[in-house]
């Protein structure tokens, strides 16, 4: 599961997908096994929406490796292959070493930059990891 666009001028999930894909993300996180139809009826709380554009961008999220898709009977059942936390873990990597293999000491540089603002424990952290890489 690799995620080819990651949008620099959005926030947390819309950062890796489109707006109906993250809403649907989310819906499918938070709970357990869900048909089109039950994600169709959450999304609906919040605004109209069309149970084959649902559909159409839930298949697409099993295309991409995102979703599961389980046949039970006449009806399919997504969820997620990765969890949010596995999800979000390996798509920050992959980024770093993206920008690392790209940029070099720059991003090392900003990364570090940005530690003013975090707190104690992430720089402790940062400081044993460090150490620990020296040892091997």
């Amino acid at each position: 599961m690799r995620i080819r666009k990651f949008k620099m001028n959005e926030s947390g999930l819309n950062r890796f997908f489109g707006p109906l894909e993250a809403k649907i993300m989310d819906i499918l996180w938070d709970g357990t096994e869900m048909a089109i139809k039950e994600v169709q009826h959450v999304l609906e709380r919040e605004k109209a929406t069309n149970f084959n554009t649902v559909m159409t961008v839930m298949n697409r999220l099993v295309e991409k490796g995102i979703l599961h898709k389980r046949i039970e009977g006449r009806k399919s059942l997504y969820k997620p292959i990765h969890s949010r936390e596995v999800f979000l873990h390996t798509q920050s990597k992959e980024m770093t070493h993206e920008l690392m293999n790209e940029f070099g000491s720059v991003v090392v540089n900003h990364m570090l930059d940005a530690l003013e603002d975090v707190d104690d424990d992430l720089v402790a952290k940062l400081e044993q990891k460090i150490k620990d890489l020296k040892k091997e």
